[in-house]
């Protein structure tokens, strides 16, 4: 099968549906994080969950979407974020495809992948529009690292470091425990059902869709 092909399976119409209710749960849950200033984000729970369930590059679009329409509708500050919740998408998806979303330790790895992809993407972009301090309850650690002394990547880079693990590793873990909770014949009917079944999917299963 080549990419073409593969792409177009990818984004079947059950995946078309759940796109748009993952870009609601990644922005209502990002939305009251924000506003409760928490050190997390947990703003990728549906960007994981499209990644598993339909691949990369779904994982990808649904990542995209979802803070630019948060930024669009809600809050601006969402927006500039955009390429990061992209490469969550696109990691996550490919930590799904070697089947690390099938136990525990594949999605604690998986975790530490993303966070660490997520902690360079998203320093570029704190340093070079916000200075280091954003909107993020994490920031108090960065202003405090920038008060002792230390320079403007390194104190980004800390505090990334320290925070994206936690988040990314329970956004993994949440996005996991919602596609176990589900039914093994709906999963199946998903694109990428083998990600996370025990048994990778049939031609007939595919042929149901």
């Amino acid at each position: 099968m080549n990419f073409g092909e593969r792409l177009r399976r990818d984004f079947s119409t059950v995946t078309l549906v759940l796109i748009p209710v993952a870009i609601a749960i990644n922005v209502v849950i990002g939305q009251i994080v924000a506003l409760l200033k928490l050190p997390v984000y947990l703003d990728s729970i549906g960007t994981v969950l499209v990644a598993i369930l339909a691949g990369p590059w779904a994982g990808a679009l649904t990542g995209t979407l979802s803070n630019i329409i948060w930024g669009i509708t809600i809050d601006p500050n969402a927006l500039p974020w955009f390429p990061v919740a992209l490469l969550i998408g696109l990691t996550a998806g490919i930590c799904a495809n070697y089947g690390w979303f099938k136990t525990w330790w594949g999605v604690l790895l998986s975790g530490v992948i993303i966070a660490f992809v997520a902690a360079i993407a998203s320093a570029f972009i704190n340093v070079a529009l916000y200075g280091g301090i954003t909107a993020s309850g994490s920031s108090f650690l960065t202003a405090y690292l920038l008060a002792s002394g230390r320079g403007l990547i390194e104190s980004v880079l800390a505090t990334n470091f320290i925070f994206e693990p936690i988040d990314k590793i329970a956004t993994c873990f949440l996005a996991w425990a919602v596609v176990k909770g589900l039914s093994s014949r709906y999963v199946a009917r998903f694109p990428r059902a083998e990600n996370v079944l025990a048994a990778p999917a049939t031609s007939a299963t595919y042929a149901r869709r």
